[in-house]
This record gives C-alpha cells, structure tokens and sequence, in this order.
C-alpha cells in the first residue's frame, strides 16, 4: 500500500481567475456569509454554518489529516485575483485502497458567484496539483440534478460510473 506519509503540504495554488488559499480558521469570518444560504445545500444537504460553527469546522480541517492518519485533507477558499474577494472553496481527502492512492473532491461556490467558471476553475487546478502529488485516481460525488457541477466534472476530466451513494453519482478519473 502506498504511504501517505510523504505529501506535501498544502499550498497556494491559482488559475486564470483565482487564487487558491490554504484554509485558515480565520477564513470562517469571511466565508460564512457566503455560505450561509440554503441554496447551496440543495444538493448536497445539510444547512448552512454560522460563523462558530464553521470556525469550528475549520479548526479540524487545517489540521490536515484524520486522528488515525488513514486520511489527508487539503482545503482551499477561492479567492478572486482582481477583487480579492473569496467566492467559495474546493477541497480534498486523499486516502489509500489497495495500491492506489485516491482523492475524494468537492467544490461550492456562492451563490452570487456562480456561472462564471470559477467551480472548474478552483477545481482543475486542485486536480492538477493532486495528480501532480501523487493521486492515482480522482473521485467526485455529483447529485445527478446539479447541472453545474456535472459540468465541472466533465471539465476537469472526470466520468460517471454506475455507483450511487446517497443519491449522489460517483465520477472519477
């Protein structure tokens, strides 16, 4: 089995458009306007955080990894180059099965800025730096009702198979 053990470290990452930026705790100040609307669990479930609860939320994920190890996770705010102004997150969690080292990936979007290429944007650009880092396979769970985000994971590479968890497709590369 494939170690994880020498990843590198999460790291800024950019595309056209955006900047991507490690995840900070701090961020959740910032961010949780921009996810506080039911909309954008439509898909996905769930309900919004408030600012605790994400600051909470963000404390456990820049830890960057599971208390066991078994797991990697690498999150990133999109943030805008010309505005500086965050307009979502992608993130990542890189695990093995088998000999395979694989990353399971997800992006959201605000609301007010959707449609502007920015969820493949921030998506291909973390796909590309996990490929690069070692990931021999990329996965995604796409609500088969989510135009848009079908659409991102064709941009970025990816394919549906026949596996459905919990209403969601399972894409991978």
């Amino acid at each position: 089995m494939k170690a994880l053990i020498d990843w590198p470290a999460v790291q800024s990452l950019s595309s056209a458009d955006l900047v991507l930026e490690p995840l900070q705790v701090e961020h959740a100040e910032e961010m949780a306007p921009l996810l506080d609307d039911a909309r954008l669990h439509t898909y996905i479930g769930g309900e919004p955080a408030l600012q605790p609860r994400l600051r909470e939320r963000y404390r456990r994920q820049v830890v960057g990894h599971s208390a066991d190890g078994a797991q990697l996770w690498f999150n990133w705010v999109l943030r805008r180059k010309d505005t500086k102004r965050a307009v979502g997150y992608v993130q990542a969690t890189v695990s093995t099965e088998d000999d395979a080292v694989l990353a399971e990936v997800a992006w959201v979007v605000a609301s007010a800025h959707q449609g502007r290429g920015y969820a493949r944007q921030g998506s291909a650009a973390m796909v590309k730096w996990l490929g690069e880092a070692g990931a021999d396979r990329i996965i995604a769970h796409v609500h088969p009702d989510h135009p848009a985000s079908v659409a991102v994971a064709r941009a970025i590479g990816m394919r549906a198979t026949e596996t459905v968890i919990d209403g969601e497709v399972r894409w991978v590369t």
